[in-house]
This record gives C-alpha cells, structure tokens and sequence, in this order.
C-alpha cells in the first residue's frame, strides 16, 4: 500500500518560485488516485494492515491527509521544518504559548490583537506566566524589558491596527543572544510577502482564517516551526489538547491557498491607491499604511518584506463621522475579520480590541474615531467611489 509520507514534496525543488508552490501545493495531487483536487478524507479512523504493517495513519484528531497536505504546503512556502494545521488562528497563538512554563516571562507587541492580549491576560498569568508589552519599533525598549526568565518574544508586525513594523532580523539577533525563542504573527503579510523563519525568527503564527485560506469561509490557524524539537513538543500538545484542524476546513484552506499569489499581489495594488486617495481626503485626519515612504519603518519593510499588503487603518477624528461612514459604506461591509475577497472595515475600539483598555488604546493610537480596512481584491474605482459617497 502507499504512503503518503513517502513521497517528495516540492520544497525538494529549490528552482520553484512561491506562485508555483501555492497553486500547486505539497504533493500537488492524490498520489493513489491521481486526482488533481486532492481529496477531503472525512475519516475519523483508519484500517490497519496488521500489527507490524500500517498506513502511517491511525486516527485523525493525530494525522489525516487532507490536512498533512495543507501543512506540509505551510512549511514549504515558510522554509519551516513542519507546520501545524488548528482550528483556529487564536488556537495557533495558544498552542504556541503552551511552551512557557511557570515563572517564565515573554514580551509581546505593544499594540497587538486583543485576542492575543486576552490569552495572555487570562491564561498565562492564572499560569504564573509573566508579561509586558512593548514597542517592538523601538529596539532599546525592548532591551529595557528583557528579565533574566524572559524566554519567548511575540511579534506582530505589521501590527494591527496601527501598521507598527518590527525590524525581525534584529531582534532575533538580540534576541538569540539572550537564549530567547522569537515567535512572529505573520498574517497581514503570509510567507508570500515576508518570511520571518528566513530572517531568524523561530517559530512563525497565523491565523490562516484571514489571507491564507482568503474567502472569509473557514476558520484556520497555522503554526510553523523551524526544527525538530519544537515539532515534537507541539505534537504532543496537539495530540493532547485535539485542536486539529478539521479534514474539510483543511481542503477549504488549501483550495484558498492556491491563489493567495495573485490575491495578495491584487490587495497589494488596491491598498496602495486606497490609501493614497484616503490621506488626501479632507475628512480623513490620519492614515496608516506602511507603503507609505514616510512610514516611519518604511525602510525595514523594504528590507525584509517583497509587499505591503492590503491593511489600512484611518482616524476620522469625529465620532459623527464615523457613524455616518459606518451606515453608508455599501460595497465595502462593516465586519469583523480581514484578508478574505471582499472589502471589510471594522471599528477596533468596540470589535477587535475591547480587550484592551480606553487608556491603553489611547496611548497606541487606537482612538475611537479609528477605522481598520481590509482591502478586497474588487474594481479599486469601485471601493474608491463607496468610500467616497461614504464619506460626503
């Protein structure tokens, strides 16, 4: 019988770019069938041979194939040792944290998602876990904080919603100096724009929910580690703690995957005009975009990332406006969540980072009157006309 473990993957290629990568996936194809579409094995078990003969698969909440594929395609495009297929991207940050012990300190961004800040908030400290967070910009500041227990740093970058970029190679560089694993949220950007394994980091997140799986049709975490040992020990808590990643979300995410090259390359095109004609707008009183030339990373995304991305956040600066662009916006959709085919904007105060204090919000810039777009991959003039009637 075959083994799917048997067979080479495209990460054998090193001539391949990552546009063939994606649209093609790991193995590419069923190699027992044929089949193009690789199949959805909704199967929770699996026959054995005999006692000293198996498949290699025995029940799935440890392995299935659908999503063996979808990880395997994940650790290809990130240069990662193996991936981890969860069930959601906060399921993936989670089981990241499982590696911290009591007593232990981690730092993480200053201006992260409040899910990542509610994990840490509620779990690592019933745990005796310690954190701080901090401006991962300012990498004086980050020194400053470094304890003799720190272990892990968790970067977001760019960083929602303020779009703060995070210089990886430096601080993993510091960083390993002290004996402290790097972790990066790469999902605004995912491995086709910026790959934080290649720049030094450790251990890269995603939640695959957003540009990876890019429909807004499934809900998906990914975790990619860069050696053995971390494999192993996130193997054990997968196995124990069951977060899997379903056989048919598994399929949806691969499906979505395969075009995230020429999705991506259309949010990146999109966000650059949005954000161009949004700064200009008189009722528009901030942008942030790091495709910005006076973004103050500006420089250290050209050096480390191939793309900006399609995030925008914007400051209206009057509440009345916000509430009046909120209910006239029409092709664009007030939701929550980003990185999916349609337009979204969402107001961070009340949707995303609620978990975060008034006063802290304030102190980041994440003000009430604060607007978080995710840029879709429509007709540019069309969301540009929405958010202009919107606006006037």
């Amino acid at each position: 019988m075959k083994n799917f473990t048997n067979y080479t993957v495209y990460d054998k290629k090193e001539n391949l770019h990552d546009e063939t990568k994606v649209a093609r996936g790991a193995l590419g194809h069923d190699p027992v069938t044929g089949s193009i579409s690789f199949p959805i094995f909704q199967t929770s078990t699996y026959r054995h041979i005999s006692i000293k003969e198996n498949t290699n698969f025995n029940y799935s909440r440890i392995i299935n194939p659908t999503r063996e594929e979808f990880e395997r395609t994940m650790a290809i495009l990130d240069h990662g040792y193996r991936a981890f297929a969860v069930s959601s991207g906060m399921a993936a940050t989670s089981l990241v944290l499982t590696m911290l012990k009591p007593k232990e300190h981690i730092l993480i961004s200053d201006d992260v998602y409040g899910g990542t800040v509610r994990a840490c908030e509620e779990v690592l400290k019933y745990n005796k876990v310690e954190y701080n967070q901090v401006d991962f910009t300012n990498l004086e500041e980050v020194k400053k904080n470094v304890k003799p227990n720190t272990k892990m740093m968790f970067i977001e970058t760019p960083t929602n919603p303020m779009m703060k970029v995070a210089d990886i190679a430096e601080i993993c560089k510091y960083a390993h100096s002290k004996g402290i694993v790097v972790v990066v949220d790469n999902t605004f950007l995912t491995s086709y724009y910026q790959k934080p394994l290649l720049l030094g980091a450790d251990i890269v997140v995603y939640s695959a929910t957003k540009y990876i799986a890019g429909h807004n049709d499934v809900l998906a975490g990914v975790v990619v580690v860069k050696t053995k040992e971390q494999a192993e020990y996130l193997n054990l808590q997968m196995a124990i703690y069951g977060a899997c990643l379903g056989p048919m979300d598994s399929w949806l995410a691969l499906r979505g995957l395969k075009t995230l090259a020429v999705r991506m390359d259309r949010h990146n095109e999109n966000a650059k005009k949005i954000a161009e004609f949004l700064r200009n707008h008189p009722k528009v009183k901030k942008v942030y975009y790091v495709g910005f030339e006076d973004h103050p990373q500006y420089n250290i995304t050209l050096k480390q990332s191939k793309g900006f991305g399609g995030m925008i956040s914007f400051d209206l600066g009057d509440m009345d406006t916000v509430n009046k662009f909120l209910e006239k916006i029409n092709l664009i959709l007030f939701a929550e969540s980003l990185g999916g085919v349609e337009s979204l904007v969402t107001h961070p105060a009340t949707r995303t980072h609620t978990e975060v204090s008034k006063e802290v919000r304030e102190k980041l810039g994440i003000t009430d009157t604060l607007l978080r777009l995710s840029v879709g991959i429509e007709n540019v003039d069309d969301l540009i006309e929405d958010i202009r009637q919107a606006l006037e």
